[in-house]
């Protein structure tokens, strides 16, 4: 039998009356598996920090997302979001499921090539497109969503220069009733700016006008600020087919999509106010089905959701390093887990349970992470068991833009692995060493 931590004993104070902020009382259970697999063995095994996703979990997610928009619409494509993250084993499981990629730089974009996408797989989005990636992506019929006029203009420059064909969508921006707007990207709908943009389109006979893509933001807690975009979109689109004759092939809604993690600051938790892919997905396909769009003439939906699809699918888990008291009395623990690992602890009070049974005393307490920083919390008040120096514990929903947002800064970035649908595990990024992050650098000769 397994023996039981010594805690030490505590005296609580009962106080009558209104609970507090932290509520009567507070559980943490433990979490010792993810896919059946013991998380203290994985961290023996990899080493701490690990970085844990679970492919069955990520497959669910792209079954559930298809079945909520396919049984409602007949024509829906994914298109991966590869800056969520773009890890290649990843990106292949989405591929594998039927995902395009949709990519927002070159580097995106070479990334999806060499994990066996196609051109005319990939929505290559973004405001900072080269004149050489445009050139490359025109080539290989890439589908480019024009962000602003000075690419309009210099994408009919490359065409006109190589003499090609590039097939082009718009990003449109709009008022949905999520504030502030993201009107940085894109054109405007309201000031006449996308239809500027669609008439000079329609104009050049080297461009091929395929689709209408919007972005209304991140994490969209209303599923009617997406029937708002897709209606003002299918405007868009029949007032296309009236004046010009022409059906674009699709409507691209972007991602935005909220997952269950629990903003800060958020008085109810995100389990409990994440809207449903159905929910999103009913806004979505009512606004164009009963938009003026011919019905046999309907466009695909195609959706890059991202965080939904994936932060459910990661963990990180880690160690205690350090324990201490605060000057206010609050307890601490330093761990092996800092920002530069989970950048997402700046606007998510990420869910996190120890790995181990404990007595089921809490107390308030400030997670830390090991960087020489004052910005280094992970969590900066939460209900916790008081974990020892060695013991283990783990971070849920941390598959978004953690893999692709994290640094090398001042600790080296730890192994990531995959649990396969088999229950057996794969490392699919090695863990960093000193050689590996000085490999790039040259010395002069004056310095050696």
């Amino acid at each position: 039998m397994e023996k039981k931590v010594f805690e030490r004993p505590t005296i609580t104070k009962l106080t009558p009356g209104m609970p507090s902020k932290h509520g009567s009382g507070a559980a943490i259970a433990p979490i010792r598996y993810i896919e059946g697999l013991k998380i203290d063995d994985l961290l023996e095994k990899y080493g701490s920090p690990l970085y844990i996703f679970s492919e069955s979990v990520i497959r669910k997610n792209i079954e559930d997302l298809k079945r909520s928009f396919t049984v409602r619409y007949p024509k829906v494509q994914i298109a991966w979001s590869y800056k969520t993250n773009y890890l290649d084993a990843i990106c292949r499981i989405f591929h594998q499921e039927g995902s395009w990629a949709e990519v927002v730089s070159g580097f995106e974009y070479d990334k999806a090539r060499r994990n066996g996408i196609p051109g005319e797989h990939i929505i290559f989005n973004g405001p900072g497109k080269t004149e050489a990636e445009l050139l490359k992506a025109a080539k290989e019929g890439a589908y480019i969503h024009i962000d602003h006029f000075d690419e309009l203009f210099l994408l009919a420059k490359v065409c006109q220069a190589n003499n090609v064909t590039a097939r082009v969508a718009i990003r449109v921006n709009m008022d949905v009733g999520i504030y502030p707007k993201w009107d940085r990207f894109g054109f405007n709908y309201e000031n006449g700016e996308a239809w500027d943009a669609i008439n000079r389109i329609m104009a050049n006979p080297q461009f091929k006008f395929m689709g209408l893509h919007t972005h209304i933001g991140t994490y969209i807690m209303t599923a009617e600020a997406y029937r708002i975009a897709a209606s003002k979109l299918s405007e868009l689109a029949a007032a296309v087919a009236q004046k010009f004759n022409h059906y674009i092939a699709y409507i691209d809604m972007g991602g935005g999509f909220a997952s269950r993690n629990t903003l800060r600051g958020a008085y109810l938790s995100g389990e409990d106010t994440t809207p449903s892919f159905d929910e999103y997905a009913d806004a979505i396909t009512s606004a164009i089905i009963n938009s003026q769009i011919k019905p046999d003439k309907l466009p695909a939906i195609i959706l890059e959701t991202g965080r939904a699809l994936i932060d459910d699918a990661g963990s990180i888990a880690g160690t205690v390093i350090a324990t201490k008291r605060l000057t206010d009395g609050r307890r601490a623990l330093i761990v092996d887990v800092g920002v530069n690992l989970l950048f997402t602890s700046f606007w998510y009070d990420h869910k996190i349970n120890p790995t181990q049974a404990h007595s089921g005393l809490v107390e308030e307490t400030v997670i830390y992470g090991p960087l020489c920083m004052n910005i280094d919390v992970i969590r900066p008040s939460l209900m916790f068991p008081p974990l020892k120096v060695g013991e283990h514990f783990v971070i849920s929903r941390t598959g978004a833009y953690n893999n692709t947002q994290w640094l090398q800064f001042i600790t080296t970035r730890p192994n990531v692995i995959l649990i396969d649908t088999n229950r057996q595990t794969h490392v699919i990024r090695n863990a960093e060493t000193i050689d590996s992050i000085v490999s790039n650098e040259q010395i002069p000769d004056h310095l050696k």
